[in-house]
């Protein structure tokens, strides 16, 4: 693509690059088509059970679909190629979602990453809302429960509470305006690991991405998501102990310094992200 020069009364203000091929864009919805791709991340451990439907709710335009098997004993894997055959395979080394998360991330090879959880509790076809905000200017897309248009199925009134209290304490820390710090469903631009990197294991792993993008100085987008219940077998979360581990990871992160994002391409117009 050839750069072109913006000037405006005689005076350069910048490079814009050119609209990328016909091609080159991929059809969302009848209104809005994307160059960048899109890799979605599901860990999962022992969810043969839930994969038919979760995949299901995945749009067919994803261009990757990377599922993080955590050492599985029922037919996860086999279902997951089953349902997708182009579907990538990562075998989990470590333990627990956070660690899970980095092993997808790593084997991601598209511009734009989405995460989702393998237990039918979030909705594959919202994803063309967290990817619309991504191409029309933010760097992280939050899903919230609370955002008007967001739900959930599935809060008890322990996990409201804790959540409510840990959202209010890294909103006065960080200065952010954040509605649901502790949900799993969230998007960015690939360019943007290095400033998350992720180091932790459990189900810390949402706050430590929020708080490492508003350090960074990301532009945080929150869309309204709706959440299911668990369709077969039992969570893993336990409040009380997951709590303190986001706790744990708030007091850890305001001690360190961030780390700097990746430059953003000059100009920021929807053509420049690659959206028509």
């Amino acid at each position: 693509m050839n750069p072109e020069t913006v000037r405006q009364n005689g005076k350069q203000l910048g490079t814009l690059r050119s609209m990328p091929p016909l091609e080159r864009f991929t059809p969302l919805t009848p209104h809005m088509a994307i160059s960048p791709t899109v890799s979605v991340v599901v860990p999962a451990m022992n969810e043969a059970e839930n994969l038919p439907h979760v995949f299901a709710t995945l749009p067919q335009w994803i261009d990757e679909i990377v599922l993080v098997d955590g050492n599985s004993v029922d037919d996860t894997v086999a279902v997951a190629k089953r349902l997708r055959p182009n579907v990538r395979i990562v075998t989990q080394r470590g333990k627990g979602k956070g660690d899970a998360l980095a092993a997808g991330f790593a084997a991601c090879t598209g511009d734009i990453i989405v995460m989702i959880d393998a237990d039918g509790s979030t909705d594959g076809r919202e994803i063309v809302q967290f990817v619309g905000a991504l191409v029309t200017g933010a760097d992280f897309v939050k899903g919230s429960r609370y955002a008007a248009g967001g739900g959930s199925d599935d809060l008890t009134f322990s996990r409201r509470a804790g959540n409510r209290i840990l959202t209010t304490l890294v909103n006065l820390m960080y200065g952010t305006r954040y509605s649901d710090l502790c949900y799993g469903y969230n998007a960015f631009w690939a360019r943007h690991l290095k400033v998350l990197d992720l180091d932790c294991e459990g189900f810390e792993v949402e706050t430590l991405m929020n708080i490492r993008a508003a350090k960074a100085g990301l532009r945080v987008h929150e869309v309204p998501s709706h959440e299911r219940c668990r369709i077969h077998g039992e969570s893993n979360l336990r409040a009380v102990r997951d709590g303190l581990r986001v706790l744990k990871t708030i007091i850890r992160e305001w001690r360190q310094r961030p780390v700097r994002p990746s430059p953003t391409p000059e100009a920021a117009p929807a053509a420049d992200q690659g959206a028509a």
